[in-house]
């Protein structure tokens, strides 16, 4: 069986992150043909719009993508690439794994596993805001959320929790102060929660959140929040395990998926073949668990942290005196990944 799926290679170290990770997944045991479009600054030199029409049309037909870091160029009419897409395929569910791995510096050491479930549509995100006089001299920004929106993204962690055997789940709010959408938000959660009894569930006010996090994070499993709270907390996270390098992410809707690392494009190192590409490979494992090739995902997850753990074949961020390439990342990565398969 070959998967068609959508390859978005993206700016600065985007296409020699991609390309290396495309290369592993050759390795994989899963057949992927790739349909690769262009956003971001390389879209707008070639189209004159960062978020051409074949990138919609790519993702609306193969159902899944991978996506390099993009660029949203600066300058007024330019739109998010990311919050345009996300709303374009009703990516309501944005996944944040934060996973400590052996030979990444951190301020824990060991055995945090946390996943955050963010709401994607919502909130104060969802571009609702204007000036409130003509000085400019204050603002407004108005965060809608709804029983709908609440309801699915809350049910979704649920389900994810119930089919992976996760024990907990951990509603982050501020209902105390936002009577209104923080506690509806909160009441949908404790109405779903009567439908998985086997999945313990309590909640927070983010503020504590934050604090429990930092002072211990062991006590958490998964988090479920709102759209800025989620956005805050899910950095943190990764900031716990040692930083975006190592963060994955997800966003996903009914149907369709989009995977990506969640770090920037860092165009200062572009092109000299120094990035790591860890984090889009970790991508490219929520990709394959989510298509079903849980073996090929397992493995490669474990080849990556293999690699990472030994320390030899790693990139400058994670050993800054004795480092490879990114291309010899995704070598010793497919070392790994032979051996396992």
């Amino acid at each position: 069986m070959s998967y068609r799926i959508t390859l978005i290679p993206g700016d600065g170290i985007g296409p020699e992150i991609t390309k290396a990770t495309a290369k592993v997944l050759e390795h994989s045991g899963v057949k992927i043909d790739w349909e690769v479009v262009e956003a971001g600054v390389a879209a707008l030199e070639k189209y004159h719009d960062p978020l051409p029409q074949e990138v919609i049309d790519s993702i609306d037909k193969n159902r899944i993508a991978l996506k390099g870091p993009l660029t949203t160029p600066v300058g007024k009419g330019f739109r998010s690439i990311n919050v345009a897409l996300r709303k374009e395929f009703e990516l309501y569910v944005n996944q944040r794994p934060a996973k400590t791995y052996k030979g990444i510096k951190s301020l824990y050491f060991d055995n945090i596993d946390l996943i955050i479930f963010r709401e994607n549509l919502e909130e104060f995100y969802s571009g609702i805001e204007h000036y409130i006089d003509s000085s400019r001299s204050a603002a407004e920004t108005i965060g809608i959320i709804t029983k709908r929106g609440s309801e699915r993204i809350i049910r979704y962690a649920f389900n994810y929790a119930k089919k992976h055997g996760r024990k907990k789940i951990t509603l982050v709010h501020k209902a105390n102060i936002l009577k209104f959408t923080g506690g509806l938000f909160l009441d949908v959660g404790e109405e779903v929660a009567k439908e998985f009894p086997e999945v313990q569930f309590d909640h927070k006010i983010v503020d504590n959140m934050a604090m429990q996090m930092v002072m211990n994070p062991y006590q958490f499993d998964c988090i479920v929040t709102t759209n800025l709270f989620g956005d805050i907390l899910s950095d943190l996270a990764s900031g716990l395990v040692g930083g975006l390098g190592m963060a994955p992410g997800a966003n996903i809707g009914d149907g369709v998926a989009m995977f990506e690392a969640v770090h920037g494009s860092a165009p200062d190192i572009a092109g000299q073949n120094l990035a790591n590409p860890a984090a889009i490979m970790l991508a490219s494992v929520m990709m394959l668990e989510y298509i079903g090739e849980v073996k090929a995902a397992m493995n490669l997850e474990k080849a990556i942290a293999k690699v990472i753990a030994e320390g030899k074949n790693v990139t400058k961020d994670i050993n800054q005196q004795n480092y490879v390439s990114t291309d010899q990342f995704a070598d010793a990565v497919i070392n790994e990944l032979d051996n396992l398969n």
